[in-house]
């Protein structure tokens, strides 16, 4: 019986993947053709149409067949360019001609076609479309001498085309026009146009204002029964009072907050002496975040002043006349942590602190300066690009190796030599590596090629790259500055995407330092000078802060053997417990130092409840992701707000300390919207205060979606991402 059953499962299971295979595969077909009927794809699927056959017993997907539509012959779905050159062009379909037929059938034959009958769109694919397929018999009959000399086509077969146009005028011009559908009513246009604005506002300059002057998109309106929209009608009372009601909303949220923290982000451009705009954003103890200002920055280096006043003024407009002490801390992810630090020592209730994205992003850079494998790979591979791109003769068998094994062919991208002291960018450099690590197998077979061994002995250069592609080491060498980077990228991007709060510092730079200890071990590296590059940067970005936070959140305690759960201060080095100490004492009042770090060591030795610290370390797979995840990330300050409250001086450190972001990740401001702004002067501050209203707008709908994405992003990942299947591609490439 369990024999039987697990046949019939297997059965079962084999039946849903080859339907699942059927649906896709005809999925792919009907977008195949639907493509070429818009003109960009092969000929042939004007006339040959997917058929999805079912199974007669289950009703599930079973195989894809191909219809001719001009004899309804069916086909196998497995080769449609093989089934098109021998059904269609061979002439076995006897309603097909591949040629400009010697006899064609004139106009005054066709016959007519009336106002009641259903038409079919016009699809401009074959000269055959002229006809009414109703007319065929299953051998059609030559039409007689006269009718030859009835109609001479000037043009060939292409006239037939231009035959078809001028019947389907005809035929409109017969036909009475259809009548409009009816009418919406005015609260649906109002509705509709108010979604428009959002869409606009919302997508902040990805949208083009001047595009809705655009005639395509007035006649799109026009279909759909909406008025043409103007747009200087989304920058005037629409955009004002979207703007007041996220205004209001914001200051309400920012009210009822016992405090907050002040995070910007943009103070370092894209390019140097870029513009950029620094978006400033308050933090919330119950997670949000909202948008409160932007500002517009010119050139790369900006003064530390500056920006301290910057984000001085930007803290005492969001305390709103109220007591300064509401703003715990800033973060920021540009100017030098002394900036941040001088305005910490003059508040002493503020945590201060650089973003750690840009750290790891700063620690690529050290990598790159202080590792010797960086500085080899980068050159071998810039040398080997150089000369492959500037030699006609090898680019010619580099081109030829790189159709037959890649499809396509290039160059390899070079950027200038690298030197340490002025590593800015490394972004070209990568791209370099990665270009070179993806050519691989051309790479090889060029210099296996009888016409290079040729070239070796006329040019010196040419035999020294040979020995550099044959050498393994270069391919190892690549291949570990390639995982590296990508290491700490993959960080990185989790990073931005996750938020990480002050207390997951510590674990994240033990974490890095675990994989890069792997990473030395499987390449071969000098741990030893990889360790020292990390610990130059963890030095430089730490705060007090950080240990503090570490022990004090319930997230992070440790069951012990006793069944207690208690801070993990045996994570911590000796300097770093007396970082929490200092800390503490610094964010209390004098009177009250020497309680808080009574409470201290009570909550050192008794820790937390078993039960409550179990419920706020629950983690439960995340439905989009599928990450194990915290589900209420504000348990562990509700724990001390509620269950400790014992702790009246510890626990207000606590409450302030542990729901600050470590990171300053916010909204990013496309380049369209950034140079609408750059192109009016300085007094033009009516456009300039539109453009703000605009950024408030669609910056608050972002973060409340959590969207901390570009337009621009999501358009790179959504290209990257497409992948069509061998059979698809190869109906293109027929094409």
């Amino acid at each position: 019986m369990a024999t039987a059953n697990n046949a019939s499962s297997s059965s079962v299971a084999v039946e849903d993947a080859a339907a699942r295979a059927a649906s896709k595969r005809y999925e792919g077909l009907v977008m195949v053709r639907t493509k070429a009927i818009k003109g960009k794809g092969a000929w042939y699927w004007a006339h040959l149409e997917p058929i999805l056959v079912r199974s007669s017993d289950t009703g599930l997907p079973k195989a894809v067949k191909l219809r001719c539509s001009l004899c309804d012959a069916l086909f196998s779905a497995s080769n449609p360019s093989r089934t098109a050159s021998e059904h269609l062009k061979r002439g076995t379909c006897p309603n097909f001609s591949s040629s400009p037929s010697p006899h064609p059938r004139p106009i005054s034959s066709i016959a007519p076609i009336t106002n009641n009958r259903k038409r079919s769109p016009p699809l401009h694919v074959s000269p055959l479309a002229l006809v009414d397929p109703a007319s065929y018999s299953s051998t059609p009959p030559p039409p007689s001498t006269q009718q030859q000399q009835q109609l001479v086509l000037s043009g060939g077969k292409e006239d037939l085309g231009a035959l078809a146009m001028l019947e389907d005028s005809v035929k409109r011009l017969k036909s009475p026009k259809a009548s409009p559908g009816p009418a919406l009513t005015k609260p649906q246009v109002d509705a509709a146009m108010t979604l428009l604005a959002d869409w606009v506002y919302e997508s902040c300059g990805a949208v083009s204002l001047s595009a809705l002057s655009h005639p395509k998109f007035r006649s799109f309106l026009q279909q759909v029964g909406l008025p043409p929209v103007s747009p200087r009608d989304l920058t005037g009372p629409l955009l004002d009072s979207r703007f007041e009601e996220a205004r209001l909303d914001s200051d309400a949220r920012l009210r009822d907050a016992l405090f907050f923290q002040l995070a910007s982000h943009g103070w370092k451009p894209p390019f140097p002496a870029a513009d950029s705009v620094v978006s400033l954003t308050a933090n919330l103890p119950n997670g949000t975040t909202l948008f409160c200002n932007a500002v517009f920055i010119h050139g790369r280096r900006v003064p530390s002043k500056y920006a301290e006043e910057v984000l001085w003024d930007a803290v005492t407009g969001l305390c709103s006349g109220g007591p300064e002490q509401r703003c715990v801390g800033i973060i920021a992810d540009r100017f030098k942590n002394k900036a941040l630090r001088e305005l910490e020592s003059r508040k002493q209730w503020m945590i201060n602190l650089p973003c750690q994205l840009q750290a790891l992003r700063s620690l690529v850079k050290d990598f790159a300066r202080e590792l010797p494998v960086f500085h080899t790979s980068a050159g071998n591979c810039s040398k080997l690009a150089t000369f492959f791109n500037s030699n006609p003769q090898v680019r010619r068998l580099f081109h030829k190796y790189q159709l037959q094994e890649l499809d396509h062919s290039g160059l390899l991208r070079a950027p200038p030599p690298l030197q340490s002291e002025t590593i800015h960018d490394l972004d070209p450099i990568f791209a370099m590596l990665e270009d070179v690590m993806a050519n691989v197998r051309p790479l090889q077979l060029v210099v296996l090629d009888e016409n290079y061994k040729l070239a070796c002995v006329e040019d010196p250069t040419a035999g020294e790259i040979s020995e550099m592609i044959r050498d393994v080491r270069l391919w190892n060498e690549l291949e570990a500055v390639l995982s590296l980077f990508k290491l700490v990228k993959s960080m990185a991007e989790e990073m931005e995407t996750d938020r990480p709060l002050l207390g997951r510092c510590l674990p994240l730079w033990d974490e890095l330092r675990a994989k890069v200890k792997q990473w030395c071990s499987k390449f071969s590296i000098d741990q030893g000078i990889a360790d020292k590059v990390i610990e130059k940067r963890f030095k430089k970005n730490y705060h007090p802060a950080w240990s503090a936070a570490f022990i004090l959140d319930p997230l992070y305690l440790i069951k012990d053997a006793s069944g207690k759960y208690l801070p993990p201060f045996k994570c911590l080095t000796s300097e770093q417990e007396k970082d929490v100490d200092k800390l503490i004492t610094r964010l209390v009042s004098p009177e009250e130092a020497h309680i808080a770090l009574m409470e201290l060591m009570k909550w050192r030795s008794e820790g937390l409840d078993p039960l409550y610290a179990q419920a706020v370390q629950l983690k439960q797979p995340d439905p989009m992701t599928g990450k194990m995840r915290i589900p209420n990330p504000q348990s562990s300050r509700l724990v001390w707000e509620t269950c400790l409250s014992e702790f009246k001086s510890l626990g207000k450190v606590a409450v302030r300390l542990i729901f600050l972001h470590c990171t300053s990740c916010g909204f990013k401001c496309s380049p369209s919207l950034l140079r609408s702004v750059t192109a009016h002067p300085p007094h033009r501050t009516t456009a300039i205060d539109r453009v703000q209203k605009m950024i408030f707008v669609a910056a608050n709908s972002k973060l409340e979606r959590r969207d901390f994405s570009s337009e621009e992003d999501k358009d790179a990942e959504l290209f990257a991402s497409e992948r069509e299947d061998d059979v698809l591609n190869e109906a293109f490439m027929d094409a």
